[in-house]
C-alpha cells in the first residue's frame, strides 16, 4: 500500500534537472576537462550499431527487391527493365516472352499480398515509411513498434518487386529508424536520445541504399522540417551511422556511384542560368501536381467502400494498366516500362547517351506517368518510398526541358543531360523541402560535382516556390513548432507561466476510492478516456495514481486463485504530479523525460487535493498560444483570450 498524502507524490530528479554522473566525475586532469570522451564514445558506439544494422537492412532489402523484380518483371512479364550502372542485374534471369496480362496482374497481386500483411501485422507500415519516421520523431517520443521495420521491408520489396511504383528509401529509412528506436528503448535512454538514434537510422538507411553517406546524414536532419531549419543535434550521430551503413552496403554492392557516366558533364556558361530558372519553375509545378495527386489518391482510396487490404490490389492493377497502355502505344517496353517499380533505367540510359534517341514524348510521358503510378501504388496503401520516383520524375522532366532548350539555343545548352541531373535534385527539393541534402545527394549518386552551381540555383529557386507544400505531411515548420522541442526555444514563456493558468479546470475527470474492487475499477475506467486515474482515501486525500496500462498488467499477471487487487493496490510507489503554482516548464520536462501524456495537478497547500489532470496537449496549446501572441505583439493577454493559433 503506498504512503498517503504528499509522500506518494514524487517529481524529484526525474524531471531531468539533476547533475549527471558524468558532470560530477569530471574535474581530474586537464585532458578530461577539455575533451568530452564519454559523449564521443557513446555516440560513436550507438551510431555505429545503428549504421551496421541499417547497412545490413539495406543489403537484405536490395537482395529481395532485385530477386523479385528480375523474376517477376524480366522473366515472367518479359519487360526490359534497365538498371543503374552501379547496380547491374544480380540473378541473371533470362528475358521472357512479353506477357501483357502479367503487366497488370503482377502489380495487383503484389498489392494484395502487401495490403494483407500490412493491415494484419502493422498498419503504420502503410504508405511511404519516411513520413512515419518523421511523425514518430516529433509526436511519439521517437517510439516505433519493433515489428514495423520488418513488415515494411517485406511489403515494400513485394510491392516494388512485382511492379508497384515507389522508392527504396522509405522502407530503408524506417528500418534504420526502427532499430534506432528499439536500441534506445532497450538501453533505457531518454526520449531525446531515442529521437537522435531514430534520426540517425534514417540517415543510415538513405546513405546506404543510395551510396551517399554525406547526403544521408544531412537528409536525416533536414527532412524533419518543412522550412530551411535543420535538426543540428542529430547530424553527428547520423554521420557516424550513415558512414557505417554505407560501408557495410558497399562491401557487397560496390563502391562506385549509383549512376555512371555523368562525371563528364559540367557547367561553364553563365547564360545557362536562364534556362535553369525555367527548369526550376517547371519542377516546382510538377512537384505540386505530384503532392496533390498522391494525397488526393490516398483520400480517394480511403473513401472507397472496400476493405483496406484490397485497396493496394486495386492501386496495383491500375498502375499496371497505365504501364500497359504506354507500352502498347510505343511498341517497346525499354523506357516507358520504367513507370513501374523503381524506374532508374531511363535515368542511366539518358546519362550514357546524353539523351540521344530518347524522344520528347517518351520523357514527358514517363515523368507524368511516374507521378500517376506512384500516386496509385502508394496512395492506395502500398508500401514504398516517394524519393526514388522523384528522381525519375525530375530526371525525365529535366531532360525534356534540356532537349527543348538544346534545340532552341544549342550554343547555350550543349548537353540535355545536365538538365536531367539537376532536375533530380530540383524536383525533390521542391517536393520535400530538402534543398541542401538533395544537392549533395545527386552529386554523390552521379559522381558529378561540376554541376553544384546549377544544382544550388535550381534547388534554391524550386524550394522557395514550393515551400507551401510537401510530400511529408508529418514535417513541422521549424523546431519552434515541434512537440519534441516544446519549451526549448522560448523557455521564459513556459517558465513564467503557471500550471494553474493553462490546465483545463473544467475538464471532468474520474477519481477512484482506494477500497474499490477490481470490478468497480473496471466499470469506472471503461467509461472514461483518461489514461491516468487518481486514487483517494475516504477523506478525499490523494493516495497516488495509476495508469491504464497498470490495470492491464494487473489483469494479465494475476495469479490463479489469488484475490483481485483493490484500487489502492494498483498505485505505484511514485506518482508524478505538479502543483497549480509550479511552472509549465517543469510540467513539460516531467512529461517529456518520463514519456507520459498526463500529469496530476494538485492544489497548493497540504493536505494534498487533486485539482485535475494536465495533458501534453495542454502544454503544447499553451506554448503555441503564447508564442503566437509574442510574434503578433499581443503577449500579455490572458490565456482565455482569442489570440490566433497557427
Amino acid at each position: 500500500m503506498p504512503a498517503s498524502g504528499a509522500a506518494a507524490v514524487a517529481g524529484g530528479s526525474q524531471d531531468g534537472a539533476g547533475t549527471s554522473a558524468c558532470e560530477m566525475w569530471r574535474g581530474g586532469t586537464s585532458l578530461l576537462r577539455d575533451f568530452d570522451f564519454p559523449a564521443a564514445a557513446k555516440w560513436l558506439l550507438l551510431g555505429a550499431l545503428v549504421g551496421v544494422v541499417g547497412g545490413l537492412g539495406a543489403m537484405g532489402f536490395q537482395f529481395a527487391l532485385q530477386f523479385l523484380r528480375e523474376l517477376c518483371l524480366t522473366s515472367w512479364a518479359g519487360l526490359q527493365m534497365g538498371n543503374p550502372g552501379g547496380e547491374p542485374a544480380e540473378y541473371g534471369f533470362a528475358l521472357g516472352a512479353y506477357a501483357p496480362y502479367l503487366v497488370v496482374a503482377l502489380p495487383a497481386l503484389g498489392g494484395l499480398v502487401s495490403g494483407v500483411l500490412v493491415q494484419r501485422l502493422a498498419p503504420e507500415a502503410e504508405g511511404h515509411g519516411t513520413d512515419a519516421a518523421i511523425d514518430a520523431y516529433h509526436r511519439k517520443l521517437g517510439v516505433i513498434r519493433k515489428r514495423v521495420p520488418l513488415v515494411k521491408l517485406v511489403t515494400a520489396a513485394i510491392t516494388l518487386g512485382t511492379g508497384g511504383s515507389g522508392g527504396r528509401e522509405g522502407p530503408i529509412a524506417q528500418i534504420g529508424a526502427g532499430f534506432g528506436s528499439f536500441l534506445a528503448t532497450q538501453l533505457g535512454l531518454n526520449a531525446r536520445d531515442r529521437r537522435m538514434l531514430l534520426a540517425a537510422g534514417i540517415g543510415a538507411g538513405v546513405g546506404a541504399i543510395f551510396r551517399a553517406p554525406l547526403a544521408g546524414a544531412i537528409f536525416a536532419g533536414e527532412v524533419l522540417y518543412s522550412s530551411s531549419d535543420v535538426e543540428t543535434e542529430v547530424l553527428l550521430p547520423a554521420t557516424v551511422a550513415s558512414i557505417l551503413a554505407y560501408s557495410v552496403y558497399a562491401m557487397q554492392f560496390g563502391w562506385g556511384h549509383m549512376f555512371d557516366g555523368a562525371g563528364e558533364f559540367g557547367f561553364s556558361n553563365p547564360l545557362e542560368l536562364g534556362p535553369y530558372l525555367v527548369l526550376a519553375l517547371v519542377l516546382a509545378l510538377a512537384a505540386l501536381v505530384y503532392t496533390k495527386l498522391l494525397y488526393g489518391m490516398r483520400d480517394l482510396f480511403a473513401r472507397l467502400p472496400i476493405r483496406k487490404e484490397l485497396r493496394p490490389m486495386l492501386g496495383g492493377a491500375l498502375t499496371g494498366v497505365v504501364a500497359l497502355v504506354l507500352i502498347e502505344a510505343f511498341g517497346s517496353s525499354r523506357h516507358v516500362g520504367d513507370v513501374l517499380s523503381s524506374g532508374y533505367g531511363i535515368i542511366q540510359d539518358f546519362i550514357r547517351t546524353d539523351g540521344e534517341g530518347m524522344v520528347l514524348p517518351v520523357l514527358l510521358l514517363v515523368g507524368l506517368g511516374k507521378i500517376l503510378t506512384t500516386s496509385l501504388s502508394i496512395g492506395s496503401g502500398g508500401s514504398g518510398g516517394v524519393f526514388g520516383p522523384s528522381m525519375v520524375i525530375g530526371a525525365t522532366l529535366g531532360g525534356a526541358v534540356g532537349h527543348l532548350f538544346h534545340a532552341a539555343i544549342p550554343g547555350v545548352v550543349e548537353h540535355p543531360t545536365t538538365f536531367a541531373i539537376v532536375g533530380m535534385a530540383g524536383f525533390f527539393a521542391a517536393a520535400a523541402n530538402t534543398p541542401i541534402s538533395t544537392v549533395i545527394m545527386v552529386s554523390e549518386l552521379t559522381g558529378n560535382y561540376e554541376l553544384l552551381v546549377p544544382s544550388m540555383w535550381v534547388c534554391a529557386l524550386a524550394f522557395l516556390v514550393g515551400k507551401p507544400w510537401s510530400l511529408y505531411r508529418a514535417q513541422v515548420p521549424s523546431k519552434v513548432w515541434s512537440p519534441a522541442h516544446v519549451g526549448e526555444y522560448a523557455p521564459e514563456v513556459l517558465a513564467t507561466t503557471s500550471v494553474g493558468e493553462v490546465f483545463r479546470r473544467q475538464r471532468k475527470f474520474v477519481t477512484l476510492r482506494g477500497s474499490m474492487s477490481l470490478r468497480e475499477v473496471l466499470d469506472a475506467t471503461d467509461q472514461s478516456r483518461q489514461r491516468l486515474f487518481p486514487v483517494l482515501d475516504d477523506d478525499g486525500r490523494l493516495l497516488g495514481a495509476f495508469r491504464i496500462d497498470a490495470l492491464t498488467h494487473a489483469l494479465h499477471d494475476l495469479p490463479r486463485g489469488a484475490p483481485p487487487p483493490v484500487a489502492a493496490e494498483l498505485v505505484p510507489r511514485r506518482t508524478l504530479a505538479v502543483r497549480l503554482s509550479e511552472s509549465v516548464d517543469r510540467a513539460q520536462r516531467l512529461l517529456r523525460n518520463n514519456q507520459v501524456d498526463e500529469l496530476l495537478v494538485l492544489e497548493d497547500g497540504d493536505p494534498v487535493r487533486v485539482a485535475g489532470i494536465l495533458t501534453s496537449a495542454d502544454v503544447l496549446l499553451a506554448y503555441t498560444r503564447r508564442l503566437s501572441r509574442r510574434q503578433l505583439g499581443e503577449d500579455g493577454k490572458s490565456e482565455g483570450g482569442d489570440a490566433p493559433v497557427r
